[in-house]
């Protein structure tokens, strides 16, 4: 076989590891935020698409 090909029968043989006990997840309770956010904009419209034509420029 050639780099990059491969034999699909091996692709029917894997075995996964899906004994989930949940101990090694992530508690989606542990970061939960309550509560509000607010932004406030110092920049006009101009001076935002000026920046943003900047960054283009330089990627």
């Amino acid at each position: 076989m050639g780099f990059g090909s491969y034999d699909e029968s091996e692709q029917e043989n894997q075995e996964y590891d899906t004994d989930l006990d949940g101990e090694d997840g992530v508690s989606t309770e542990e970061s939960t935020h309550e509560g509000d956010v607010e932004y406030e904009f110092t920049a006009s419209n101009d001076e935002l698409l000026n920046k943003l034509e900047d960054i283009k420029e330089n990627t």
